[in-house]
């Protein structure tokens, strides 16, 4: 994907297809990725891009050992 609304709307698209064949799990983990694509877009408003798993994981959870940044 080129930005995060280009991400949010081919979720959503797969959301509904998945819902359409009954595929609930499916469904359960893009309503999932959905919410939290959302909330990082909110929190970074001027932000545009696709962000990575790990940045949106670190956006929600910015104490997780994999999220800690180290200074020299």
């Amino acid at each position: 994907m080129k930005t995060i609304d280009d991400h949010i709307r081919k979720d959503e698209d797969e959301m509904l297809k998945a819902k359409a064949e009954g595929r609930d799990g499916k469904v359960r983990h893009l309503e999932e990725e959905l919410r939290d694509l959302k909330e990082y877009k909110q929190h970074h408003p001027g932000d545009s891009h696709d962000p990575s798993t790990l940045e949106v994981y670190c956006d929600s959870n910015p104490e997780a050992p994999e999220c800690r940044i180290y200074e020299d």
